[in-house]
Formats: structure tokens, sequence, C-alpha cells
């Protein structure tokens, strides 16, 4: 057999545009020969992906799936929307899903290094698809919820917004219900925590100290000053802690006081909420300008 030299790998990967790794396997399976490598890349459909790695991929989809008590929030990425409609990107994001609840990745590595099928991981089928579809894309994030009871999870806007919520309690239909009540509740309102107890002090002295020092200056009294200060911050955390805040799904009662109306023991533990491409610094484009250099190119 051929040696194979980091020159030889080097060479591949400038014509390619493939992985490393993938140049070094490609080389392997075809006795050093650069042709024959080329070859095989494209055949895998690996060729050229990495070329388009530079691109902002901020569109794409969050998908959500359930097993048993369990359920998973997963957010896949690519340059346009229209890619969250095609079967072939549905379909990976939907294997992907099934792979993190059956074999729990630790993180976004280990997922991409689980096997996708008999020739790829999971890395490699996205790289596959790069190809295929001809857009960058990437796994960004996922989360799995599991606990003794219920979990729900929404999706709104065709996968725009995705929510999770685990509540502990005795398993029923009319929990899983509220649950799912409760999912959407997250997606319409996006509450920044899950109660009282788990806003961070640093939040809370943030909002005390806003609030001193629009109380002060009115010319308030200092003496008063605290009880006004603590009778705001009662506003300040219904309107952001989940469980304190009026439920969406019947206005006449609160998310935490829906949900002990149907087991008085239940507890919401967790939720997740993923926005579609939320953080990603998104370039602003001429799309007629695009399509125009397009046709000249």
């Amino acid at each position: 057999m051929a040696k194979i030299t980091a020159a030889d790998v080097k060479k591949l990967r400038e014509a390619t545009g493939a992985g490393m790794m993938d140049c070094k396997k490609a080389l392997g399976e075809v006795d050093g020969h650069h042709d024959a490598a080329v070859d095989f890349l494209r055949k895998k459909g690996l060729a050229a992906a990495s070329k388009k790695a530079g691109r902002v991929a901020a569109e794409g989809v969050v998908a959500t799936a359930t097993q048993g008590n369990a359920s998973v929030v997963l957010e896949v990425n690519a340059e346009t929307d229209f890619v969250s409609k095609n079967e072939q990107f549905i379909g990976f994001v939907e294997a992907v899903n099934a792979l993190i609840l059956n074999q729990r990745p630790a993180d976004i590595e280990a997922l991409k290094a689980l096997s996708f099928d008999a020739e790829l991981n999971v890395e490699q089928a996205l790289s596959q698809l790069i190809s295929t579809i001809g857009e960058n894309m990437s796994i960004r994030r996922f989360e799995v919820l599991e606990t003794e009871g219920v979990t729900a999870s929404y999706i709104h806007g065709a996968g725009r917004i995705g929510v999770l919520v685990a509540i502990k309690g005795e398993s029923s239909t009319v929990l899983q219900d509220v649950a799912r009540g409760v999912a959407m509740h997250v997606a319409a309102v996006n509450p920044a925590f899950v109660s009282r107890a788990s806003v961070t002090e640093e939040a809370i002295e943030r909002e005390r100290k806003v609030l001193t020092d629009r109380a002060l200056a009115t010319g308030k009294p200092e003496a008063i000053v605290d009880k006004i200060v603590s009778g705001q911050m009662n506003k300040f955390y219904s309107e952001n802690c989940l469980l304190d805040q009026e439920f969406v799904m019947d206005t006449d009662t609160t998310v935490g006081k829906a949900i002990k109306a149907v087991d008085a023991k239940a507890e919401l533990v967790a939720m997740v909420r993923f926005g579609l491409g939320e953080g990603i610094e998104k370039e602003e484009s001429d799309f007629a300008a695009e399509v125009a250099a397009q046709i000249k190119g």
C-alpha cells in the first residue's frame, strides 16, 4: 500500500474542499491515487462541502421529537428558508433527532461522531447533504428534557420556534394537555426564568437598582422607597417568571396555578425555547443583486 503523506492530504483537501479526515480516508481507500480519491469523495458527496462553510447559515429549522417521557429540541441551520421544505433536509433532521433520543450524545461533537448509517457518521452525512443541496448547513444545538412525569413540545411558525417543557408528577392525559399548553405559552411569551427561585442574583440586583433610582428620582422619602421597590419587584416576577405569568390559555389564572389545578404535587422542572437563528450574525443582502451576480457568473 502506498504511503500517504500530509502533502497528499493537503493537495486533495485543496482540490475538493472536503475535511482532512475524509481526505485521508479517501486516499487510503484508493491506495493513495489522487484522481481516484477525488472521485471517491465525489461519490460520497463530500467534495466541495467545506467550501460553503464560510456562508452565513441562519435559516433552517427547529424541530422536536418525543420518545416516552423524554423530548428533544434540535436546531439545524441552512442559508435559506427554502431548504426547510426540502424532503432530504427534513429527513436528515428527523433522523438526527431520533439518534439523539436513542444515543443521548453529550454534545454536538459527540453527536457528529455517531453513526448515521452503515457508511457515514452524522458529520459526513451532513457534508453529503451540503454537497447535494448546495448550501452551507450546520447542526447548531440540541437539548433533551426527561422527567418522571411528562414532557411536551411545541413547534411554531413551521420550525421558527421550538419549545420543550418538563413537568414532574403523575403522568396523565390531562397533565400532558396542560404541559402542551404551557409549551405554547413559552413560545408566545418567552419567559426569562421558570420561577422566582431561578432568577439570578444579578438580574434581581439590576432590577432593584433601576426601580430604586427611579423611585428616588421622584422625590419619594427613602424610608418608603424599599416598600415601593418590593411591590414593583412582584410585577417584575409576574412578567418574567413562567410560573407567575398570566396563562395565555386561561388568562384568569397563572401558569403555576393551572398546573397545580391538574395535580397539586406536579412541578414544572424545566423549559427550553429555541428561536431559529437567534444570536447568529446575519448579513444584509440585496436578493436581486445576488441573482444578477449569479447570472453573470
